[in-house]
């Protein structure tokens, strides 16, 4: 007798927290770092600084169903590993605090207490680990586009959560494969059984739309040894284990005159009627001296010309190790071991030609020491490609003690964003020819707090009260281009479009992608200006509430608007 109220169900203490907060909103901005930056007026890749979940719930505005690939190498859960301290139950203040984003006095002050220690000790060791990561996934989801794919690293300690969770998030029916990639190769006797892969998961956002690439095609695998004029060519079987139509039946060797039929159980691919017009067009042969069963030619040109790859394997051993990548940190670091068991940039690039063959935007949020955003710009380097980056990093302090420390660099993010520096300049001596067409700049945001005060005035203070201080209440700390910025996201636009500046009489112009927003946030702006500005007739023009120079240009500026560029929408700040 069935019980109906046992139920398959994957769940831990804290998974209903998990879901509902992936769902909860952020008040959080992107503020640019230009000093930060490489190209930032420019560049289409993006480096977020900060909370990773943040960053995400920032981007749902601008890159919903836009990312092509998801790359990531979460913590793995070994016990030593320092996972995102989400604490839901935590006040604004004490998550401030909490993330190390600012002291008790509004200073920011980045520490320790970022993340927290995971050990084995703790109860909910596997429990806090899976609702640290299902939100994340589940917004991951949300940024992916219906061709798209997200590839998860990890190691056995948690890939059986994993797998499930992802079923869940993704759906059983878009697993796509397991890779297992050789991470060592030396052995260890620490274990019973020395641990020498990972696993990737591959789930894509809706399987049957899933584009995806492969390995080149190894011409030397392709011979022609008849001179057919074709070219080079390799044999491949012809029969298959799909049954019905004219399917069975004898294909004879002309050269020996023995009848061939395909092997038990299975049936040739082509009808008898399509089996004869390939015979009668030199692309069946009998093995390459015609004395065995029949295969087909498969030409190379046709392959090349039909931007064929060869299917990759769930096997990965010839892609690198962690001391391949180990050695590339160093030899970009003048030496120094700076990063811990960093992925090798060719396994990386595999992943990206597999997930993003065609270009799109490849999002990582762990990125560590940046390899994806290495890897990228190599892969563009070598095939002329455009695809862009998006790398997220919480800015995790480097311990004192360690090489990245010594060599300077404060935060896995400066360390990060230093690795993709030195990347693209050694990438442009080794691709002398498609240097000048890579990106291989970055534009720098941070995630932080709110760009105004919030004014809340008790009944107790409104004697006391100065007007004059509730005019404005911009943080003093902020610029006309977190504002701008601010206007980017809540527009949903990409954070990626170009950015220009000019200066008309006296007064700071910006205008975001081509005309998508013109925006000037000095004060006193004359009427002259906001002509200036509708003139150009942006999507968006953008101006603060408190920057006219009188109340009379305030008034007529929508008048202004409307004889010069009435399509115009226009945001008062």
């Amino acid at each position: 007798m069935n019980d109906d109220r046992e139920l398959y169900a994957f769940t831990w203490p804290g998974k209903r927290e998990a879901i509902l907060e992936a769902g909860r909103p952020t008040d959080k901005v992107l503020r640019p770092v230009v000093e930060e930056s490489v190209n930032f007026e420019a560049t289409e890749n993006l480096y977020i600084e900060g909370d990773n979940m943040e960053a995400m719930k920032i981007l749902q505005r601008s890159y919903m169903r836009k990312v092509k690939m998801i790359y990531i190498d979460p913590p793995y859960n070994t016990g030593h590993d320092f996972i995102y301290s989400d604490d839901f139950a935590q006040d604004e203040e004490e998550s401030r605090e909490e993330y190390g984003l600012f002291d008790g006095e509004g200073t920011r002050n980045y520490t320790m207490r970022n993340y927290r220690e995971n050990t084995r000790a703790n109860p909910r060791y596997h429990s806090d680990w899976c609702s640290m990561i299902y939100p994340r996934l589940m917004l991951a989801h949300n940024l992916l586009r219906d061709d798209g794919v997200i590839f998860i690293s990890i190691d056995d300690n948690e890939a059986a959560n994993l797998r499930k969770i992802c079923d869940e998030i993704f759906g059983e029916n878009n697993f796509v494969a397991n890779i297992v990639w050789q991470s060592r190769t030396s052995i260890s006797n620490d274990y019973e059984i020395s641990l020498n892969h990972n696993h990737t998961f591959i789930y894509a956002k809706d399987r049957p739309h899933l584009v995806f690439g492969g390995n080149p095609i190894d011409s030397s695998e392709y011979i022609n040894p008849d001179n057919d004029p074709r070219g080079a060519w390799k044999l491949v079987p012809i029969d298959a284990n799909h049954t019905g139509g004219d399917t069975v039946y004898p294909v004879r060797n002309p050269k020996t005159g023995r009848d061939y039929y395909p092997p038990n159980g299975r049936v040739w691919c082509y009808s008898k009627a399509v089996m004869q017009k390939l015979i009668a067009d030199g692309r069946i042969k009998f093995g390459l001296a015609d004395d065995s069963s029949p295969k087909r030619k498969l030409y190379l040109s046709e392959r090349i010309s039909k931007g064929d790859v060869k299917t990759p394997s769930s096997l990965i051993i010839d892609a690198g190790t962690t001391q391949t990548g180990t050695n590339e940190i160093m030899g970009l670091f003048d030496g120094r071991k700076v990063f811990s068991y960093p992925k090798p940039v060719e396994f990386i690039r595999r992943l990206v030609s597999y997930g993003a063959p065609k270009g799109g935007i490849v999002l990582d949020f762990f990125a560590g020491s940046s390899t994806t955003a290495h890897a990228v710009m190599s892969l563009n380097a070598s095939d002329s490609g455009h695809r862009k980056f998006i790398m997220i990093q919480l800015p995790e302090p480097c311990p004192p003690s360690s090489e990245a420390a010594k060599a300077g660099y404060s935060t896995i993010c400066a360390l990060g964003r230093e690795r993709i520096r030195r990347a693209s300049l050694k990438l442009a001596q080794d691709f002398p020819l498609t240097a000048g067409q890579t990106d291989s700049g970055f534009r720098t945001l941070r995630v932080d707090s709110p760009n105004f005060r919030d004014v809340f005035i008790s009944p107790d203070d409104l004697e006391s009260l100065d007007l004059d201080s509730l005019a404005d209440n911009l943080k003093p700390d902020r610029s006309p281009l977190d504002l701008l910025f601010m206007c980017i996201t809540d527009s949903g636009l990409p954070l990626s479009l170009s950015l220009d500046s000019e200066n008309f009489s006296g007064f700071t112009i910006y205008t975001y992608g081509s005309g998508e927003i013109i925006a000037c946030f000095n004060e006193c702006l004359t009427e002259d200006v906001i002509t200036h500005i509708a003139q150009q007739k942006p999507s968006r023009a953008v101006f603060r509430n408190l920057g006219f120079q009188d109340s009379r240009t305030r008034i007529n500026l929508e008048q202004v608007f409307k004889y010069y560029s009435p399509d115009s929408g226009m945001v008062i700040i």
